[in-house]
């Protein structure tokens, strides 16, 4: 991010004052730089993969991550280096999730996609050793799945949101249980494509921080995977108490996608702006724990 030299202008949303930011992926303009975003897996794997140059004075280097602990490596090599976070977690100095709803004022006209099919699953990280699919190999016997991804059913980029509406439910389970982690598996695999998320991730209270819960069913509700299978089973054949999860649209919106990246970086742009003390994070893994 330079703020003097020719780089890319963004627009940002009227909440967020970018004026006077640019933003370029030139790395030749390190050294003028007023802060360096640095992607956590894209140098995870060598320290020589971060910046080698000298490194300007104040110069803020905003360590980025949109993966869970459970899948960030060497998050020592970090020690000492950092100024400030940006991920999905809402105590990042930058707060970068992977959706989020926002209230409508009016009256919105909406429609649940047609259904035909019950559950879907779309999943392309297949570890058998995993939490999510130990849950499923234990709920297939009381329901059947339609599961999508690597080794299953194709799920054509270009009619993602077509397949995946037809579907009433959707297993919005996630590779590992952090806090805040909450992926495009909720937001827009199920929320958007207007299915009810089934989700297995943090607790429900965690959940509720971001969305009315009537909007979810969440697995730590029942007692066992039957109990679940079973209630889903009972939606299906009860519309008016299947359309009840989906109330929270007559008060927002559809999650936001459509160039969704920006809102974060215009965070960067106001964070710097704001002159906040320089300081530097004794150790990334000790916070992202």
């Amino acid at each position: 991010m330079e703020a003097a030299v020719p780089g890319i202008r963004i627009s940002c949303p009227q909440q967020f004052d970018g004026s006077g930011c640019f933003y370029t992926a030139d790395r030749n303009m390190y050294s003028s730089a007023n802060a360096v975003v640095i992607h956590h897996r894209d140098v995870s794997r060598s320290k020589k993969q971060l910046p080698q140059e000298p490194r300007p004075s104040n110069q803020y280097w905003i360590w980025l991550s949109l993966e869970s602990p459970s899948h960030c490596p060497n998050l020592s090599f970090m020690d000492n280096l950092m100024n400030l976070t940006m991920s999905y977690r809402t105590d990042s100095d930058i707060f970068a999730p992977s959706g989020w709803i926002e209230k409508h004022y009016g009256t919105v006209n909406f429609t649940i996609p047609k259904k035909t099919k019950l559950v879907a699953w779309a999943v392309s990280n297949w570890k058998v050793k995993s939490k999510r699919v130990q849950y499923y190999q234990q709920l297939k016997n009381y329901l059947h799945v339609d599961i999508y991804g690597r080794q299953h059913l194709q799920l054509p980029r270009d009619r993602h949101l077509e397949i995946l509406s037809t579907y009433k439910f959707y297993l919005a389970f996630e590779n590992s249980i952090h806090e805040d982690y909450i992926t495009e598996k909720f937001w827009y695999n199920a929320l958007y494509s207007g299915c009810v998320p089934v989700v297995l991730g943090p607790p429900r209270a965690n959940y509720e921080r971001f969305i009315p819960g009537d909007a979810f069913i969440h697995v730590d509700d029942f007692l066992n995977h039957q109990e679940l299978a079973s209630y889903l089973l009972s939606l299906d054949k009860d519309e008016e108490k299947y359309k009840q999860y989906f109330n929270w649209r007559n008060v927002y919106k559809l999650p936001k996608r459509e160039r969704a990246w920006i809102v974060p970086y215009c965070k960067i742009c106001e964070v710097l702006k704001k002159a906040a003390p320089y300081r530097t994070i004794p150790s990334i893994k000790a916070w992202f724990k």
